[in-house]
């Protein structure tokens, strides 16, 4: 007997901007017209979003998503859901999930980070994009056979370098890259504080947020704002990546760090901290390297030493590289939705 098409909910109520909004869009494109699947994208209504997905042929519908007294949005949301009678319904994030009632379908939550519980907790199933996430979760009281692990992949898309004198950068001197959001967690002012002593290197700082005028104050007071390049919020992170001689992730918080996934699928060497993402995903020494959290002197040693070494570079990225296509890659990671969602539709078939 062919089974009936399986419909799934893709619901997300994000910031304009971000790179848990930017995988949301990758995966659902990347689900879009795949065999007995059907799904629609209910998110928060950012035009340039709401048009991306409607050009890759995912139909969506943009809503409100506003708070407590947002009580016509509310019901409108709930409205569409349930006139697309999903099958599944996977939100991303605390809002949508906590505007998610349970209902006529399998509800499963899907976590970036660690975050707090209780907007997940009336869900069926949860999805951890780490299985530091996944412990969160069942350390939080959900049922461990209930808990699934994911990961994320990478913007595959083919880019070509940037000319490597963008923003005035000399072309002769070592080149480093960061990019996130410009918050304490991401560690940024650790890795200015390396910088002091990794000579003539140029650092691309590609990121916007609240610790902006704080980040130019201090290098400016350590003597290094003539090698920072703060270039704001950036849409071309992997071009960047093609350009450089190595990123850093100096995060002190970090949930996945699908920014390590990008290095690997665009052959960029990595120096990350042992924050809990990079942490669990990186082989030392095999598919980047890593520092110890706020340790200036051993991140600046690993910078210095993965500049100096075009051979020490050329491993890195070879072996990360063959890793993320073995575990990370958009083939990969979609073909794990889809197997999980069937899986979720026999167990409910079953009952």
């Amino acid at each position: 007997m062919t089974q009936k098409t399986l419909k799934v909910a893709q619901v997300l109520s994000g910031a304009e901007k971000g790179g848990a909004e930017n995988f949301f869009v990758r995966l659902v494109k990347g689900l879009e017209g795949q065999e007995g699947y059907q799904q629609k994208a209910f998110i928060r209504d950012h035009k340039a979003r709401v048009d991306d997905l409607s050009n890759a042929g995912v139909e969506v519908e943009g809503f409100s998503f506003g708070g407590k007294l947002d009580f016509l949005g509310r019901y409108k949301y709930r409205k569409a859901l349930n006139a697309f009678h999903p099958d599944i319904v996977l939100t991303y994030m605390n809002r949508a999930s906590g505007y998610t009632p349970s209902g006529d379908y399998i509800l499963v939550n899907r976590l970036g980070h660690y975050y707090n519980l209780k907007y997940y907790k009336h869900s069926d199933y949860w999805i951890g994009i780490s299985k530091g996430i996944c412990q969160h979760l069942i350390d939080g009281g959900m049922p461990k056979e209930r808990v699934f692990h994911i990961p994320n992949f990478a913007d595959e898309t083919e880019v070509s370098p940037l000319p490597r004198d963008s923003f005035d950068t000399p072309t002769d001197k070592p080149l480093i890259l960061a990019a996130g959001r410009l918050h304490t967690n991401k560690g940024f002012d650790t890795l200015l504080k390396s910088l002091v002593n990794v000579p003539d290197a140029t650092l691309w700082l590609a990121g916007a947020g609240p610790e902006d005028e704080s980040l130019k104050q201090l290098a400016a007071s350590l003597g290094v704002i003539n090698r920072v390049r703060f270039l704001g919020w950036r849409t071309d992170v992997t071009a960047l990546m093609r350009t450089t001689d190595v990123f850093v992730c100096p995060s002190r918080h970090e949930g996945l760090g699908s920014i390590v996934m990008e290095s690997w699928a665009h052959k960029c060497p990595i120096i990350a901290t042992k924050s809990q993402g990079p942490g669990e995903v990186i082989d030392h020494e095999v598919t980047g390297i890593l520092t110890e959290i706020d340790d200036v002197e051993e991140l600046t040693g690993a910078i210095n030493r993965v500049l100096g070494s075009e051979e020490l570079r050329h491993q890195l990225v070879t072996q990360a590289y063959e890793g993320y296509q073995k575990g990370y890659s958009q083939e990969y990671i979609v073909s794990e939705y889809i197997r999980l969602f069937n899986h979720l539709r026999d167990i409910h078939s079953a009952k």
